[in-house]
């Protein structure tokens, strides 16, 4: 007598009622090979184009698929992007929000739908996250004041920059930046956001310059800003030797001013570690239920100059 044979796939779908064996078929597709859709503020943005290429290359090693959107920096378009992921059935979300608020109504949709999401880089405020993997990025603000107030001997006047409003980068590192500067000499006689973008930083810097002629350090919350604003420095011929700038990053542009001598110095936070650990965590949540041991994974950031400018992730 034959043993009867399981059907396959093919056969389901000629069979009736082959809906719920049909997507029987493709789930266990999907858990041997799961799809992960990757949601960043911009993928025109070097620090996310960075970002996003180590998760494409981590997944190639951990046999998954990833799908990358871009929201253009705008919250709406992020919620919109996180629905179609939902709408897809991925395996699970990995998320920078572009705003701490604006983007907990995805989360709540993603938890709603029963799929995992990790946020890297960005925090967001509320929902159930499986873990956070970022920068510690009120350190990276102390950090780059503390350099600024070494450089300086402790004294002297400050420009701020500031990242988009209402994004976790831009809050703590503000928030670490002015805590460091603490009861010292220096004071910071102007502070705005330029909302992480070069032009918007180029921008800011020339209103700035045309009503604070005498200072003595820039510090941004992000390279992009701080090259736009070396930009708006270089175009009213003022000697940057005389000014200490300080980026944040490390993104490859940045590292070439600081080759060239046209900018001080960056903190690097490692973007590429960031991605890979969080892709790698969110992942073995999907294929084995377990969760990570911590919440919250936090790389500690380090200052970059033309001292140990060979510690920086991405040197060129």
């Amino acid at each position: 007598m034959l043993q009867r044979r399981r059907p396959s796939c093919r056969v389901i779908l000629l069979l009736a009622g082959s809906l719920v064996w049909l997507t029987g078929c493709q789930r266990q597709a999907r858990d041997e090979r799961p799809v992960i859709g990757l949601a960043v503020p911009s993928l025109t943005h070097p620090f996310f184009i960075y970002l996003k290429d180590n998760v494409l290359d981590e997944a190639r090693q951990l046999g998954v698929e990833v799908i990358a959107a871009d929201a253009e920096d705008v919250a709406a378009r992020q919620m919109a992007v996180v629905e179609d992921f939902i709408a897809r059935d991925v395996a699970g979300v990995l998320m920078s929000p572009i705003g701490a608020d604006a983007l907990v109504p995805a989360v709540e949709s993603l938890n709603a739908a029963g799929i995992p999401v990790a946020t890297v880089d960005r925090q967001v405020n509320g929902g159930d996250v499986l873990v956070h993997v970022g920068a510690d990025n009120v350190e990276g603000g102390r950090l780059a004041a503390r350099y600024i107030l070494e450089q300086l001997g402790g004294k002297g006047d400050i420009i701020q920059l500031e990242g988009t409003p209402g994004a976790s980068p831009a809050i703590d590192r503000k928030g670490g930046f002015e805590e460091a500067l603490g009861n010292s000499s220096a004071r910071i006689v102007a502070s705005q956001p330029a909302d992480f973008q070069r032009a918007k930083g180029q921008t800011v810097m020339e209103n700035l310059l045309q009503v604070h002629e005498n200072f003595q350090a820039v510090y941004a919350a992000n390279d992009e800003m701080m090259l736009g604003a070396i930009e708006a420095m270089e175009a009213r011929k003022i000697d940057a030797a005389r000014v200490v700038t300080v980026g944040y990053d490390a993104i490859p542009d940045a590292i070439r001013y600081v080759r060239e001598g046209r900018l001080d110095a960056t903190v690097e936070q490692y973007p590429g570690q960031q991605a890979r650990t969080a892709l790698r965590l969110l992942v073995e949540y999907i294929r084995e239920k377990k969760r990570p041991a911590a919440p919250h994974v936090f790389i500690k950031p380090v200052v970059i100059d033309a001292r140990n400018i060979d510690a920086a992730e991405q040197k060129r």
